[in-house]
């Protein structure tokens, strides 16, 4: 494993729980996060000369520990703070409360019913999941100099309504569960589909692990039905994974893929969550509504045996549940398979505005208009989903069908 290699590797697995433990020692996220980063900045210029340690984690924690506390001592009011820095030595482990898992038990700490809905999933993906701000702009569509003003709001809320940074107990989990399910359904899009350039086509890691916590949760909330919904929708995405890159490192869309690549025991196992959640008789949620539209595409042997009406259908109940552009527009390019690409061009046309810098609608757009036969007009559309596609594989899959007009 190179240096670099091994650096990716510990910021990935012990960039959350770094930044926690420093928080609940020294109760700021601020001090806790540039600790953090100057344990990796000190990590980089010194492990290609020294080699990376036996244990890259200790030696990460041990050096941002002493960093914080260096920080501390300079800046704080100098003997109270110093004492409390020192105490991170001798401090008796915190109980677990309700959930048991480490990074599950961070995502509930993040997401403090205090904070706004967005703020709360912003924040929780920067310190739990580890995304880079402009990893968590690109989910939010928005720009990374707003989403950095949103994280720092969000810090300073914290400190000035001095929430407390404690493990939830078991009666504070049903509030910050919708927030819970936001973080790992957004950490689960970026393995699947990573936003930055030069990527993977497919980050397994955090697919992996946005499974692992979905499945804790669960457990933790057996009769909660978006839980149940939102861990059927992973796992039938999931299934698609190894047929979704090409040997040439392209993205393959849905009606090219080899569905007898699909994993089968996954697909089934989705089938059973969404059908247990329909047949309950309440209302589904949004999670639960995308797996079902995910379970109509998984049953489907091939693309035109798809059953689109359903699709619709489906979209249409989501809608009035989730007004975002993003779900309008998927809707919309269902309604090309049931109606006609003249029809789903005009209802994607409506979204211009809100999506004009999200590469796919411009990708949805382009093939919309290469089906109508109006050839100049996709190439210039399909250029601009070029200039916005963030993975790699994307856009050269994106290219590929630019070309072939």
């Amino acid at each position: 494993m190179t240096v670099h290699d091994a650096i990716t590797r510990a910021h990935r697995e012990e960039w959350a729980r770094m930044v926690a433990a420093l928080t609940r020692r020294f109760g700021d996220l601020d001090i806790a996060e540039e600790a953090a980063a100057e344990a990796f900045a000190t990590a980089v210029e010194r492990w290609p000369t020294d080699g990376v340690p036996p244990n890259p984690g200790a030696w990460l924690t041990t050096t941002a520990q002493r960093r914080a506390i260096d920080r501390i001592r300079r800046e704080s009011r100098r003997e109270a703070k110093q004492q409390e820095a020192r105490m991170w030595q001798d401090e008796a482990p915190e109980p677990v409360g309700a959930v048991e898992d480490e990074r599950l038990r961070l995502v509930f700490v993040c997401c403090h019913p205090a904070l706004a809905p967005d703020a709360r999933v912003a924040l929780t993906l920067r310190l739990v999941g580890g995304l880079t701000v402009a990893e968590i702009a690109r989910a939010f569509l928005v720009q990374e100099s707003a989403m950095a003003r949103r994280i720092t709001r969000a810090k300073t809320k914290i400190k000035a309504a001095r929430i407390p940074y404690r493990v939830p107990a078991a009666e504070d989990l049903p509030r910050r569960v919708s927030g819970v399910l936001a973080v790992l359904f957004l950490v689960f899009n970026e393995g699947y589909l990573p936003t930055g350039p030069d990527t993977d086509p497919v980050r397994q890691d955090l697919t992996a692990e946005a499974i692992r916590l979905t499945r804790l949760l669960r457990a933790l909330l057996p009769k909660d039905g978006e839980v149940a919904g939102l861990l059927a929708l992973m796992l039938m995405t999931e299934a698609r994974r190894t047929a979704r890159v090409s040997p040439a490192g392209e993205l393959v869309a849905l009606e090219e893929q080899d569905r007898s690549a699909w994993d089968a025991a996954l697909i089934a196992e989705g089938h059973r969550l969404i059908r247990e959640r329909l047949d309950s008789g309440e209302a589904p949620g949004r999670y639960q509504l995308l797996a079902a539209i995910n379970a109509v595409h998984t049953s489907a042997r091939a693309m035109d045996d798809t059953d689109w009406s359903q699709v619709v259908a489906l979209y249409d109940q989501l809608v009035r549940l989730d007004r975002s552009p993003v779900v309008a527009l998927n809707r919309a390019i269902a309604l090309a398979e049931l109606d006609s690409p003249a029809v789903a061009l005009a209802s994607v046309d409506r979204l211009a505005q809100t999506l004009e810098g999200y590469h796919a609608f411009h990708a949805a757009r382009a093939e919309l208009l290469r089906r109508l036969g109006r050839t100049a007009e996709a190439r210039a559309a399909y250029d601009r989903a070029v200039e916005l596609a963030g993975n790699t594989a994307e856009t050269a899959a994106l290219t590929r069908r630019r070309d072939r007009l």
